[in-house]
This record gives structure tokens, C-alpha cells and sequence, in this order.
């Protein structure tokens, strides 16, 4: 199914279960900023609410969800609810209402109660989320961004994709691609303030970084853009991850005097 169509029928579904509860739906990630690939990435929804949401408005609201995940990108939907009081002014670590993603597909269908009881609390991920909104995101229905979310603070975006990519030196060879471009967005953040999606990230580290790691990034744009088998140089991409994890450490602590939240 097309992503329009799709985000089209989330918004719908989503003014028909929350109802006056609801403040917007916006639209965040790879589908906004020009590098949406339906093999490889997914699609990222931040729904607003008033109040908090009930426990049968949230089984209504999963079962909508996982319904559309089924019939979206093959990575599915990403979709997380968060009340306006932790929006504006922004709240962080920020909490939320009720969160889904593939990860969590199994633990719904096999226990639903569970799921609607458990599934709220904290995420740091959400500062990400919302600074990638409040640069290039896209408000599907509701108040505008503007008027619903307020500017992130540097350091809470910096204290969130941190966590993204603290252990890349042990974890690159399982998830090359991913690290490779998050590295590098990282390292543009710090160093010139700009906010890139992944394919961004790349283009701005093959002029930015040495032309030793060059194949490298190269070979995770193309896997990251093409349905393409792509082999990764494992000794090189763990010393690319201590280079790149070195310099987003130097630049912070130049920053900050201190190592800060890193």
C-alpha cells in the first residue's frame, strides 16, 4: 500500500478513536526528508494528545496500528503518543503514552492486557524524534508544529542520539549501515549544527572525513538507498566507528569543557 494512503487512514483512525483528545499527528523521519526507501526504512509517526489516553482507547488505537503495520514498508511503522504538557515546554527525558514498533509486534499479539497495561513511560529517543519534527517534519492534522512543539535543548538531542551510538565500536559489525550513516549525522550535528537524515549524513562525511573511510560510507548509502547485497570491511568499520566515536567526544568536551552527557 502507498505511504500516502496509509498515513491518510492513520490520520482518520486516529480523529475517530481519540476524538477531541487528539492535538495532531506529524510526520517525522526518512519519509520527509527525501531518502524513504520502502525496503529498508520505516515509517515514524508522533501522535499528540491532551490527556492521557484509556486502556480501551489504547487497544482500539493498537489494533488500529498493528492493522496498518501489516500493510506498510517492509521495516513497518514506528508511532508513539506523548501528551502536549511534555511537548511544549519540552520535557526530557520525555514521557509517553504508548509507543509501537516491530519489536514489540509479538508482545501485543500474545498478550494484549500486558502490552496496553505496561507500554508507557520514558524515552530519551523522543528528543530525537521531536528535533527531527521541529527541522523538516510535516504535520499530517492538528496544531501546527510550531505551536505544539518547543525547540529541543542542544544538549537532550546530543544525550539522545548518543545512545544510539555509545556502542558502536562492539556493535557496527552486526548492524554496518545503520552506524555507518548515524555516526556521521552525529558528527554534522556537533560540528556544524545541521540536523541530516542518513543519506544527508553520508554526503556530508565524504566531504568532511578522511578519504580512508570514503569506500566505507560509499558502500552504506548504497545499501541504505538500494535493495542491493552489500559486504562491509569489519576491521575497517570498527576503526571508522573509534575515529568517528573520537571526534564526536572531542568536539563535546571542547564544547562543554567537560565530557558532559557523553
Amino acid at each position: 500500500m502507498d505511504t500516502n494512503i496509509i498515513t491518510a487512514s492513520f490520520v482518520e483512525k486516529s480523529k475517530e478513536i481519540l476524538q477531541d483528545n487528539l492535538v495532531g499527528v506529524y510526520l517525522h523521519g526518512s519519509a520527509v526528508m527525501g531518502c524513504f526507501n520502502p525496503a529498508k526504512s520505516d515509517l515514524d509517526l508522533i501522535v499528540v494528545v491532551k490527556e492521557s489516553i484509556s486502556n480501551a482507547d489504547k487497544r482500539a488505537y493498537m489494533d488500529m496500528v498493528v492493522d496498518l503495520n501489516g500493510k506498510g514498508p517492509a521495516k513497518g511503522m514506528e508511532m508513539s503518543v506523548a501528551k502536549q504538557s511534555v511537548c511544549r515546554p519540552f520535557v526530557y527525558p520525555t514521557p509517553f503514552e504508548l509507543h509501537f514498533s516491530v519489536a514489540h509486534l509479538d508482545w501485543y499479539r500474545n498478550n494484549s492486557d500486558d502490552y496496553v497495561s505496561k507500554m508507557k513511560g520514558e524515552d530519551k529517543d523522543l528528543a530525537a524524534h521531536f528535533t527531527i519534527i521541529n527541522h523538516r517534519g510535516k504535520c499530517l492534522y492538528g496544531v501546527s508544529i510550531k505551536d505544539t512543539f518547543a525547540d529541543v535543548p542542544a544538549q537532550d538531542y546530543i544525550d539522545s542520539i548518543w545512545e544510539d551510538i555509545a556502542n558502536a565500536k562492539e556493535e557496527i559489525a552486526e548492524n554496518p549501515m545503520y552506524l555507518i550513516l548515524n555516526l556521521a549525522r552525529v558528527l554534522a550535528y556537533l560540528k556544524d549544527g545541521v540536523v541530516l537524515s542518513k543519506k544527508e549524513g553520508g554526503e556530508w562525511a565524504l566531504s568532511n572525513i578522511p578519504e580512508r573511510y570514503h569506500s566505507l560510507i560509499q558502500n552504506a548509502m548504497k545499501d541504505y538507498a538500494e535493495d542491493a547485497v552489500v559486504v562491509y570491511d569489519s576491521i575497517l568499520a570498527k576503526e571508522y566507528a573509534g575515529f568517528m566515536l573520537e571526534q564526536i567526544m572531542l568536539l563535546e568536551e571542547n564544547k562543554n569543557g567537560t565530557m558532559g552527557c557523553l
